[in-house]
């Protein structure tokens, strides 16, 4: 008799201790995606704009499971220690719901991920960057939206374009619709920039000389941060997905 109670005892403490790794995970998950719909990069006017922002939809509802595992693993504790079965009955179908949600979350973000290319964003720049006329006021939002965060990507990172300046050469764009080809063959931001945020030779940079332009895309700024928060939220919450089922 005092082995099987000590035999349960164990078990109890094992899942005791399950339970309180959850909740542990559920803090985690909730703190990651708090940080990720805070947009700490600026990234999700772009994103927006694409119509393609449901990896932020994936970030919600991750900090949602985040919270309820929490609650749950408080629960659980609660019923191993007091061996209600009522409360573990609630717990578990309450667990399997949540585990529903969070599988969601996870397919959300790891799918939406392969939508990030390039021709996406190529696309919305030249679509919206210093569009003149906007259709309605939403898509002047999303047209002031685009220009700030294009403006503030290539200032920052000292890039130009999705691929490099030629987009602005190769392709049509409402930008080239309201700035001629001389005096604008790019926007001036792509240019390098002295302390003072002005061209540091703006002919130069006009012309395309080397050390007065910035070369590089901007895509990899882009889709650096965005792939990483997305792998993010999907991996860590399928990791929590795992050691639940194991727990």
């Amino acid at each position: 008799m005092a082995k099987s109670d000590g035999g349960i005892r164990i078990l109890q403490g094992l899942l005791v201790f399950g339970n309180v790794v959850i909740g542990l995970c559920g803090i985690a998950l909730t703190a990651e995606c708090i940080f990720f719909v805070t947009d700490p990069h600026g990234l999700y006017p772009l994103l927006e704009a694409t119509e393609n922002d449901d990896i932020y939809a994936a970030a919600w509802i991750g900090i949602f499971v985040g919270f309820v595992l929490f609650a749950l693993s408080i629960l659980g504790i609660v019923g191993v220690i007091k061996s209600n079965k009522t409360l573990l009955l609630v717990y578990i179908i309450l667990m399997l719901i949540t585990y529903a949600f969070e599988m969601a979350s996870c397919i959300t973000a790891a799918t939406h991920r392969d939508f990030l290319t390039p021709n996406l964003f190529l696309k919305q720049m030249l679509e919206r960057y210093k569009k003149s006329e906007p259709d309605n006021n939403n898509d002047k939002w999303m047209i002031d939206g685009v220009t700030n965060t294009w403006d503030k990507l290539m200032v920052q990172n000292r890039c130009c374009g999705v691929h490099g300046p030629s987009d602005w050469q190769k392709y049509t764009s409402a930008f080239r619709a309201t700035h001629n080809d001389a005096d604008y063959p790019w926007p001036h931001n792509c240019c390098v920039l002295d302390a003072q945020g002005s061209p540091t030779n703006l002919d130069g940079c006009k012309l395309g000389v080397p050390g007065y332009y910035n070369s590089n895309g901007c895509y990899d700024a882009i889709s650096g941060p965005a792939n990483t928060q997305a792998w993010a939220v999907a991996w860590f919450g399928f990791a929590i997905l795992c050691w639940t089922v194991s727990t």
